[in-house]
C-alpha cells in the first residue's frame, strides 16, 4: 500500500508540474469586460491592434520607406544618440564633448530628460535620471542649449510621422499641403518622415557635428561602411547617414515589455486589478482612446487641453520672449491656421512616470494632476479659445476612483521596466555618457 501511495504521490506531482508549465492565467470578469471593450474601441480589431512587435521585428515596425531599418543602421544609431564625442560643436569650447543627443533623452526618464526643461550644452551634473542636471552659472544665459518647450521622449516614435509638439518636422503625411510653412525647414523637402527629419535638424540644433573627422578618431568608420556601403565613400560620413542611423535606432525603442503589452500577449497576471480597472476607465467613460489608441497609444492629431507653458519660474527659462509668443500657439505657430492654435501634438504615454513633468509646458508634476485636471475642465492657460479646446476637455466626468484606476494604468500599466536594454554599455570614444561634465561623471560612476 505504501508503495502504491508513493507512486501515485509521484504521478501527482509530475502532473502537478506538467500543468505549472502549462499554466494560463485565469481571466476574470475584468479581464472579459476588458477584452471586449477593447474589440469595441479598435473597430473589431481586438488586442492585436494595440500590441508592439519586438524591437528586432524590424519588418513590422513602422519606418520610412526611405530609410528601412537593418541592424547596422541601428547598432550604429544607438551610439551615435549616446556620444557625448559627438558634441564637437558647441558654443563654448570648454563644453566640447560633454554632451550628447541622450542628454535630454535618456532611459531612465523614459527616454525623455527627467528635468521639466532639457539641457544640452552647458549643463552640469545627470542625479540619478537626469534629475540632477543643471545650467552651468559660469557661462552666459544665451550660450546654453535649451528649449521653450519640455523635451518630448524618443520611446515608441515609430508609430508618429511628424516630429516635436507642433508636428513641423516631417515632409510626408500629416504634413503633406504645408509645404508653404517649410522656409526654415529646409530638410523636409529631402522627403523623410519626422523622426528622420529631427534626427538630422537635431544635429545643428544641438550642436553636434558629424564628418569625417569624427568617424576616423573615434572608430565609427568601418560601422558607416557596413551601414551605407552603397553610398559614395565621398558622401558616406555626413550628417544625414548619421541621421538615418539615429532615426533606425530610436524606431526600435518600443515599450514591449509593460505589463499592459504582457496583459495583451495573453498574460491575465500581468496587470493587478487596480491597473485592469483603469484600463477599462481608460478606454470606456473616459474617452482616452479618442486620442491615444493604437500600439503607442497615440494619435496623428493635434489637441488642445488649454495646458500651460514656460513662465520664468527658474524651473524653466525663455530666451527668446519675442518668438515665445508664436511658440504657445502649437500646431497653428506652423501651419498659420487660427483653428490650429494652442494645440500640441498627442504623446505616448508609456514610461512618462519616469520623467515626472507632464504637458507641453511642464506645468504638471504628477499622473494624477494631469487626469483630474482634464476631468474637470478648467484650463491652466487664459490664452486658449474655447472653440480650439478638445471635445473631451472637462466632459468625461469620471469618478474619483476612476481618476485612481486610470493613475494606476498609467503609471504601473505602461512603464517598461527595462529600458536600459536599448542603451550601449559603452560608446566607441570611451567618453562618458548621456553626459560627459565632470560633475556628470561622478554621479554617473564614470571615473
Amino acid at each position: 500500500m505504501k508503495k502504491i501511495i508513493t507512486l501515485a504521490s509521484i504521478a501527482f506531482i509530475l502532473i502537478s508540474c506538467n500543468k505549472d508549465d502549462n499554466y494560463v492565467p485565469i481571466e476574470s470578469n475584468l479581464d472579459t469586460e476588458l477584452k471586449t471593450l477593447l474589440t469595441d474601441v479598435s473597430e473589431g480589431k481586438g488586442l492585436t491592434y494595440f500590441i508592439f512587435p519586438d524591437s528586432d521585428d524590424y519588418a513590422n515596425i513602422p519606418q520610412d520607406p526611405l530609410n528601412p531599418i537593418t541592424k547596422t543602421k541601428v547598432d550604429l544609431g544607438k551610439l551615435l544618440l549616446h556620444e557625448t564625442a559627438l558634441g564637437r560643436n558647441p558654443k563654448i569650447e570648454e563644453m566640447k564633448g560633454t554632451y550628447s543627443c541622450a542628454s535630454c533623452h535618456q532611459a531612465n526618464a523614459g527616454f525623455s530628460s527627467g528635468l521639466r526643461q532639457g539641457i544640452g550644452e552647458c549643463g552640469v551634473g545627470f542625479g540619478i535620471n537626469g534629475n540632477g542636471r543643471l545650467i552651468d552659472q559660469s557661462v552666459p544665459i544665451d550660450s546654453v542649449d535649451i528649449q521653450p518647450l519640455r523635451s518630448p521622449t524618443i520611446l515608441n516614435v515609430a508609430y508618429q510621422d511628424v516630429m516635436l509638439w507642433n508636428g513641423q518636422f516631417g515632409g510626408t503625411g500629416t504634413n503633406a499641403g504645408t509645404e508653404a510653412s517649410w522656409e526654415n525647414i529646409q530638410e523636409n523637402f529631402l522627403g523623410f518622415e519626422g523622426v528622420e527629419v529631427q534626427a538630422l535638424k537635431g544635429q545643428g540644433v544641438h550642436r553636434l557635428l558629424v564628418d569625417t573627422e569624427f568617424v576616423n578618431i573615434h572608430g565609427y568608420k568601418a560601422m558607416f561602411d557596413e551601414a551605407f556601403g552603397e553610398v559614395q565613400e565621398s558622401e558616406r560620413y555626413s550628417a544625414i547617414n548619421a541621421a538615418l542611423a539615429i532615426a533606425a535606432y530610436e524606431r526600435t525603442l518600443l515599450a514591449n515589455k509593460s505589463p499592459w503589452q504582457e496583459w495583451l500577449k495573453g498574460d491575465n497576471d500581468a496587470m493587478s486589478d487596480d491597473e485592469k480597472r483603469g484600463a477599462i476607465a481608460f478606454f470606456g467613460n473616459g474617452k482616452c482612446y479618442e486620442c491615444h489608441t493604437g500600439p503607442a497609444l497615440n494619435d496623428k492629431g493635434f489637441h488642445a487641453f488649454g495646458m500651460d507653458d514656460f513662465d520664468d519660474s527658474g524651473l524653466a527659462i525663455v530666451l527668446d520672449d519675442a518668438g515665445f509668443d508664436n511658440v504657445k500657439k502649437g500646431r497653428g505657430s506652423f501651419t498659420k491656421k487660427s483653428q490650429d492654435n494652442y494645440k500640441f501634438k498627442t504623446p505616448t504615454l508609456y514610461n512618462i512616470v519616469d520623467n515626472g513633468f507632464y504637458g507641453h509646458g511642464g506645468t504638471f508634476t504628477s499622473v494624477k494632476e494631469v487626469v483630474a485636471y482634464k476631468n474637470n475642465g478648467v484650463p491652466q492657460s487664459t490664452e486658449v479659445p474655447a472653440e480650439n479646446l478638445a471635445k473631451q476637455f472637462g466632459n468625461i466626468n469620471l469618478t474619483d476612483q476612476e481618476i485612481e484606476d486610470i493613475t494606476a494604468f498609467i503609471e504601473i500599466g505602461l512603464r517598461d521596466p527595462d529600458l536600459n536594454r536599448y542603451v550601449p554599455e559603452t560608446v566607441n570614444s570611451g567618453f562618458c555618457f548621456p553626459n560627459n561634465d565632470e560633475q556628470s561623471q561622478n554621479d554617473l560612476g564614470c571615473n
